[in-house]
């Protein structure tokens, strides 16, 4: 009998356990009671929802009582203080935007120049002469005649990316559109240049570009190295300085720091040298006469 016993007790047992394990199983929300911290977490976050109402309904209302105690009774609120606390916040945060670190583009590019001028620009007048009538206009007799030839030239007298020498009056700013957009190509990327090595912005002079069979005569008469079939006749060809360049003004009036000019120099013949590699142009280092003698190709 006492053994009867124990067994039907097991067996209560085991079917409670299987009853309740099919009710968890089924409803495991109700196995699951609602901690001390989960109640408290809940509550605060009711009642921080409901304060920040109220506090927003305070300040509206102490807004609103402001604005009609300053419209009712004459009160007038110092609007120089204002102003001050306003202008300072700006100036705070200028400072803390200026004082941050510069980013570029890049990093500082060494200036390395070419190894060898002479090697490195040696194309002489036989072979830009051929380019000159292959991609030019027939020669121009005088500047009369080059007013009204200004469907085959272009003009490029004025360019925000270079400079045209004042002192130049052996030769007139026009050049065959090919020409026009090496020059402007030259230009650009010389800036490029200097904007990547971090160097003050120059631009380029250039000191003779399209001369007429006038021209021509009068410079044979003082000039030895102008001769009779100057690839200039033909608007293809333009010369570019390399011992002077023109200074590009910062916006403020802070004094910047002065660029020597072989410095730019090297900047501007590491730039030709990649263009004429690319087969550009043709380009001969003047000695004489201080400049990069460039023909287009």
């Amino acid at each position: 009998m006492q053994k009867l016993n124990k067994t039907l007790f097991l067996r209560l047992v085991c079917a409670l356990v299987g009853v309740l394990f099919l009710v968890r199983l089924i409803f495991p929300s109700l196995t699951k009671p609602k901690t001390l911290e989960g109640e408290l977490t809940d509550s605060v976050a009711v009642e921080s929802q409901a304060s920040s109402a109220q506090t927003a309904s305070k300040d509206s209302i102490s807004t609103n009582a402001l604005t009609e105690t300053s419209e009712g009774s004459g009160f007038k609120e110092d609007n120089n203080d204002v102003n001050t606390m306003r202008n300072a916040t700006k100036s705070d945060e200028k400072l803390m935007l200026f004082s941050q670190p510069r980013l570029h583009f890049a990093t500082k590019h060494p200036i390395k120049s070419v190894p060898s001028y002479r090697d490195c620009f040696p194309d002489v007048q036989d072979v830009q002469i051929v380019a000159a009538k292959r991609y030019g206009v027939s020669p121009v007799a005088n500047r009369a005649e080059a007013e009204q030839r200004k469907s085959e030239l272009l003009y490029v007298g004025a360019n925000p990316y270079y400079e045209i020498d004042p002192r130049m009056n052996r030769s007139i700013p026009y050049l065959v559109p090919r020409a026009s957009r090496l020059l402007e190509h030259i230009s650009r990327r010389f800036l490029d240049s200097l904007a990547v090595k971090q160097i003050p912005l120059h631009k380029i002079i250039v000191t003779s570009v399209l001369r007429t069979e006038e021209d021509v005569a009068r410079l044979t008469r003082y000039n030895h190295n102008a001769l009779d079939q100057s690839c200039h006749r033909y608007g293809t060809t333009f010369d570019i300085s390399y011992n002077r360049f023109h200074t590009v003004c910062p916006p403020s009036e802070e004094e910047r720091r002065a660029v020597r000019n072989d410095s730019l120099k090297f900047v501007l013949s590491e730039v030709l040298r990649d263009i004429r590699e690319e087969g550009l142009c043709y380009i001969k280092y003047e000695v004489k006469q201080g400049c990069f003698h460039i023909t287009v190709r």
